[in-house]
């Protein structure tokens, strides 16, 4: 497999991200297309003893996307960018996935314009796979679609789903429709016409759709995909974030806090270390954008080289799951008759 990476994208590019393209590279037996500034990449690759070679070569790009940049109008502007090179690479059929860490409208915009959208689908949408203890639970969508119709919401019901079942492993994945209570009757207009939707294509056999449920409920194995519009799925996500930072850091405050805490620490260093570990988004890597013809990867923009690595392990997984074929082939069931 081979993985195009924007090397200059993300606040610790280039450094960070050659790390972790050298670790994939190491450790999951791929290739890497690293592109952006030439001479900045290969004096990484010095750093880390790897070379420019038949496993990891370079593509030049002179150009970057910086956040404060327009995503509608960048990619005319910035044509030479790390990370508009690096799309149309996977577009060309240069690589078999794409991972960058720069800005995520920027990335949507170029995936949607450049590689463009499976035939049919109507947005593409962020999928974060959350901790739960278990395989994960897919949330979907997590930011790419602020306003959303109950189309929008079937589609991405179908693709969580699809996710989930084909990369995830879950067998019969249970999709949920966030809402601010579970019974039939809740929520805006959004929510009442995608109930019904989902509830008919649950009828039909096509999705395993379990009505209504709480962002509480997420994390206690009762849901495997959560469906919602992109601004009530993107604070649910940044909430969970910050919540886990503050958690962790209290936890780290109660351990260190005197000598007999010290103690219990060094005891339980491993079961705490189990926790850090669930909780950090380091390891899960990046979010897939669905509905893309091919895979694109949005790492985090403070992803370090673990992350990068971890996002290119997800490609990989991604890519023995065949999601896109799968996906285009199921599209008859994701459409609403007009």
């Amino acid at each position: 497999m081979r993985v195009i990476i924007d090397a200059m994208g993300g606040d610790n590019a280039p450094g960070e991200i050659v790390k972790g393209a050298v670790a994939a590279v190491r450790e999951l037996d791929i290739e890497a297309v690293l592109v952006g500034r030439t001479e900045e990449i290969e004096a990484c690759l010095a750093r880390e003893g790897a070379n420019s070679d038949g496993r990891i070569s370079i593509v030049d790009a002179r150009e970057t996307v910086e956040m404060e940049d327009d995503p509608t109008g960048v990619f005319r502007t910035k044509k030479d960018s790390s990370m508009s090179v690096a799309l149309s690479l996977l577009r060309d059929g240069g690589g078999d996935a794409c991972i960058s860490a720069g800005s995520t409208g920027a990335l949507l915009t170029g995936a949607t314009l450049i590689v463009k959208r499976v035939r049919g689908i109507r947005r593409a949408a962020m999928a974060p796979v959350l901790p739960n203890g278990g395989r994960g639970v897919v949330l979907i969508d997590c930011g790419a679609n602020v306003e959303c119709t109950g189309e929008y919401l079937l589609q991405f019901a179908f693709m969580g789903s699809l996710y989930s079942k084909t990369v995830l492993g879950c067998e019969s994945p249970r999709v949920g429709l966030l809402n601010v209570g579970t019974e039939d009757t809740k929520g805006t207009g959004l929510q009442k016409e995608a109930f019904e939707l989902l509830k008919n294509a649950h009828d039909g056999g096509h999705i395993n759709f379990i009505g209504n449920v709480e962002a509480s409920g997420v994390f206690f194995n009762t849901v495997d995909v959560v469906v919602t519009d992109g601004f009530s799925g993107n604070v649910m996500l940044k909430t969970i974030e910050g919540s886990g930072k503050f958690l962790m850091g209290r936890v780290k405050d109660i351990l260190t806090y005197n000598r007999r805490s010290k103690l219990a620490a060094l005891v339980l260093r491993e079961r705490f270390g189990e926790l850090k570990k669930l909780v950090d988004p380091s390891e899960v890597g990046g979010t897939a954008m669905l509905g893309i013809s091919k895979l694109v990867i949005k790492a985090h923009g403070g992803s370090d080289a673990k992350a990068i690595t971890s996002a290119a392990r997800q490609a990989l997984a991604y890519q023995s799951a065949n999601f896109a074929s799968q996906l285009t082939e199921n599209m008859n069931l994701m459409t609403v008759s007009k």
